[in-house]
């Protein structure tokens, strides 16, 4: 183990104060303060640099939102910047019809907590989802549960439910293998997930 640089730890922070904030249903609440209390024992730091790939670009807008009705997002965007060039974006490999023709590269993931990122572990996960306008993430499910803070337009959906937009600062539970997608509208999507990935369900 070892301790965290003082740029995630600036991260870390932030995140878990908007986390706290904005996840106030209670499954996303109890599964956040999990979360939170597995987190506070450090995984092996990743040394080296990150990597971009071409959606990238849409970053500065993506970040560029209207933080000042709620000082934590404000917090938690400036934070990223502070760790975003270490992390390796990359792309879902893994997709079928139901994603949009633009999807492969119209979209990057990057893991911040968890496997291949800035902290190497796999207990937790806690990484960001990047899209260009115009995008639809394929279908997708997975065992642990997840938590989503979304800090951009967009709209997202669960199971055979209709699509629904949380806006900037909304926050969802993703029940333990749900189906789930989401799509970008007229600007960029860009939000950071959280997941349990050792929860025993």
């Amino acid at each position: 183990m070892s301790s965290r640089g003082g740029s995630l730890q600036l991260f870390l922070d932030a995140a878990s104060q908007a986390f706290q904030t904005f996840a106030t249903a209670p499954e996303a609440r109890r599964s956040i303060r999990q979360f939170l209390a597995t987190l506070e024992q450090p995984g092996t730091a990743r040394a080296g640099d990150g990597s971009r790939l071409s959606v990238c670009a849409h970053l500065d807008v993506a970040l560029a939102i209207d933080t000042s009705y709620d000082p934590s997002l404000g917090r938690l965007v400036e934070a990223f910047k502070g760790i975003e060039p270490m992390l390796e974006w990359r792309r879902r490999t893994k997709y079928d019809h139901s994603a949009s023709d633009s999807f492969a590269d119209g979209h990057a993931n990057a893991m911040i907590i968890g496997p291949g990122g800035l902290e190497e572990r796999s207990d937790l996960w806690l990484g960001v989802t990047l899209m260009a306008p115009h995008v639809r993430y394929p279908d997708h499910d997975h065992a642990p549960e997840e938590v989503y803070l979304v800090l951009s337009e967009g709209e997202f959906r669960q199971g055979e439910g209709n699509w629904f937009s949380p806006g900037i600062g909304g926050s969802f539970y993703n029940v333990p293998g749900i189906k789930h997608a989401m799509r970008s509208v007229d600007t960029p999507l860009f939000a950071f997930w959280a997941l349990l990935a050792d929860r025993p369900h």
